[in-house]
């Protein structure tokens, strides 16, 4: 702790050109040395967070990352503090339908190994997926965790886009459940500007990708509970979430409204083509945040560029950054870079 407290305390007073650096960490040292922990001020956590993000190996967005906005949580001690204070992240990081990345920070690990908070989503929002016969309605990668939910006594409606509830833990103790309210939740439906009948899929997805099962390391001190978001790449709900075979795999009825011949070796890219552009153009229709994948590599190279004109060295994971489409027609498919973790980060 004391080692990542004086690392992440120097360059918090250097990147933001600031005195008094060796007086703050001789403070921290001290309060180290008679608790075994320190307290971050807010403008230490709020840069923290913003430093986690820019060290996030698998994000591509990081061109944004001094534009985080941090929730400080620290002091919600209760479940109905908790609770209303998920809810709040999504008002805050939704404003008049753009999206603001935003992370809300809880309690610190205790002295004794205790999470105050803990989120077990790998996301605050996410469908159901159901188990029935051999098939599955809803998303098939969250059948396991939906049966979870119903053995804490949550039930849902068996259809395609349930939102299952946030399930968390408070010191350590039971898993319990809570499910947001669907006021606060706000879901895109998925059309085509030139085939009507894409409609009749019923296919819809929520604007907010608030990953909310990693902890956040700032400067030695871990808040295992501190959701954040940024806002969707397009192949991310396209290509993936409603592409992949192991999930919603809409490719071959797509193919079949289009009449492709399955028997062709590009069947499947024609359909995803189509339905990248129904979810491109359903996302932009209601005015909500989200970058095609042209865009986000570029975006990524212009903060390779300000990070090296830093003098630093950005490190990242490729399988991650290559988009899943037409990866090798964007410049990031041929930039190598390193895989290693700093830190702050998120863990």
């Amino acid at each position: 702790m004391l080692r990542e407290a004086r690392a992440f305390i120097n360059d918090y007073y250097s990147e933001n050109q600031l005195d008094g650096a060796y007086k703050r960490w001789q403070k921290i040292e001290t309060e180290i040395e008679n608790t075994g922990s320190y307290t971050h001020t807010f403008d230490e956590l709020s840069y923290g967070a913003k430093l986690a993000w820019r060290n996030s190996n698998r994000c591509i967005g990081r061109l944004f990352w001094k534009t985080l906005k941090t929730i400080d949580a620290r002091k919600v001690a209760s479940v109905q503090e908790f609770e209303e204070a998920l809810g709040h992240h999504l008002e805050v990081a939704e404003t008049r339908t753009k999206i603001r990345s935003t992370i809300s920070i809880f309690p610190p690990i205790a002295s004794n190994g205790v999470a105050p908070f803990k989120i077990k989503n790998y996301t605050l929002l996410m469908y159901a997926g159901y188990s029935v016969g051999d098939q599955v309605l809803g998303d098939p990668k969250n059948v396991e965790f939906t049966q979870y939910c119903e053995s804490l006594g949550w039930k849902g409606k068996g259809g395609n886009f349930d939102l299952l509830p946030v399930v968390y833990s408070v010191n350590d103790g039971p898993d319990q459940w809570y499910q947001i309210p669907a006021h606060l939740v706000s879901e895109v439906a998925i059309s085509h500007p030139e085939f009507d009948w894409f409609g009749e899929l019923g296919l819809r997805w929520y604007k907010l990708p608030v990953i909310s099962f990693m902890s956040i390391r700032i400067g030695g001190i871990v808040y295992p509970a501190a959701p954040f978001n940024g806002w969707y790449m397009l192949d991310e709900i396209s290509t993936r979430n409603f592409g992949d075979e192991h999930r919603y795999n809409t490719l071959p009825l797509i193919a079949d409204y289009l009449e492709l011949d399955r028997s062709s070796p590009f069947w499947k890219e024609k359909a995803l083509t189509v339905l990248n552009e129904a979810v491109y153009y359903s996302f932009e229709a209601a005015q909500a945040t989200m970058v095609d994948r042209h865009s986000a590599v570029d975006q990524f190279m212009k903060f390779m560029d300000q990070e090296e004109a830093a003098g630093r060295e950005v490190t990242g994971d490729w399988t991650w950054l290559i988009p899943p489409h037409a990866s090798s027609t964007t410049a990031i498919f041929h930039t190598e870079m390193k895989d290693e973790l700093k830190f702050p980060n998120f863990v």
